[in-house]
């Protein structure tokens, strides 16, 4: 059954986690009035590819979690390929809980073992997308990635539970 609104899907799923992503401005005011009303703030985490859109939400909703926006994974990405880049990967990184991002940006492979080591070191979650296929799923999640965004959830349902 599909949902007619975010406070639907928040509603009927009262224990689930919410990767949010805003894609419009238009977007802002009801994001923020659905998670208020539904006191979903310390189960949702707020993405979008804007910065002044995620930063609109997050501003409204103290607490709430949030990814970096692709200008900012982009140089995170890229300091954390480089030697002795970790302390300016923090620094970039301070305000965030995680980073999102697909298997490569700009040419540049974004899930390596040093940008891993990196994130993870900055206390960040890293959660790639979109992950369609079970050898790869697999092959980030023994890499270290802490969360996969899929369009095959039945995949990645099997692949978790063959772990467990």
């Amino acid at each position: 059954q599909g949902f007619s609104s975010l406070a639907d899907a928040l509603d009927a799923f009262p224990d689930a986690r919410f990767n949010i992503d805003i894609k419009s401005a238009a977007a802002i005011a009801p994001t923020v009035a659905a998670i208020r009303e539904a006191r979903a703030v310390d189960r949702v985490l707020i993405g979008s590819f804007s910065p002044e859109r995620r930063l609109a939400v997050v501003r409204q909703l103290p607490g709430v979690a949030t990814s970096i926006s692709s200008r900012g994974a982009v140089a995170a990405v890229a300091v954390a390929r480089a030697p002795g880049g970790r302390a300016t990967v923090r620094r970039i990184l301070r305000d965030v809980q995680a980073v999102q991002f697909p298997l490569s940006m700009l040419r540049m492979s974004t899930l390596t073992p040093r940008t891993i080591a990196a994130f993870h070191d900055a206390g960040v979650e890293i959660h790639a997308w979109t992950v369609n296929d079970e050898a790869t799923m697999v092959r980030l999640l023994d890499l270290g990635v802490d969360g996969l965004v899929t369009d095959r959830a039945d995949l990645a349902m099997a692949v978790l539970a063959a772990r467990s």
